[in-house]
């Protein structure tokens, strides 16, 4: 059985499975930790979704403020072998619905040409190809994505 718990970034689990992250990211890349440590430190942060299945943390994403009306979601990551299952949907879509209820118009993300799965299951969840923007404006190998969450 899933379940989708809202923490914070303190919580182990998300502290554990961001490392995970880390390490893949550098793996489909060919780039050190060290090189994004900056982008990638996420402290401080209320918004965060963990998966459970089973009772064991197998996936974890959050979300930061972007603007005044948009938020950005970060961190996604399931566990390699719980792929496939839905996980990154469902807790994507507890991230947006948080995101609306915090009153945000719109959700951004980052994600890269390297990671082509994450890329359709976020065009399949209702975001489209946007430009680059901020740290990602002259990254080749980021895709930059945008959703509007809601309207009036």
């Amino acid at each position: 059985m899933l379940e989708i718990r809202r923490t914070n970034s303190d919580n182990p689990d998300f502290q554990k499975l961001t490392q995970l992250l880390d390490i893949a990211l550098c793996e489909i890349y060919g780039t050190k930790q060290e090189d994004y440590a900056e982008y990638n430190k996420i402290v401080n942060l209320d918004t965060v979704v963990l998966a459970y299945k089973d009772g064991v943390a197998v996936g974890c994403g959050c979300f930061k403020y972007f603007n005044e009306d948009t938020i950005e979601i970060k961190r996604m990551f399931v566990a390699p072998e719980h792929r496939g299952e839905g996980i990154a949907s469902r807790m994507l879509y507890e991230l947006e619905t948080w995101a609306i209820e915090l009153k945000n118009t719109y959700s951004a993300l980052e994600t890269g040409k390297g990671q082509p799965e994450a890329i359709e299951m976020y065009l399949k969840c209702g975001y489209t190809i946007t430009q680059n923007y901020g740290q990602y404006a002259n990254e080749e190998r980021s895709v930059c994505m945008l959703k509007a969450l809601w309207t009036d």
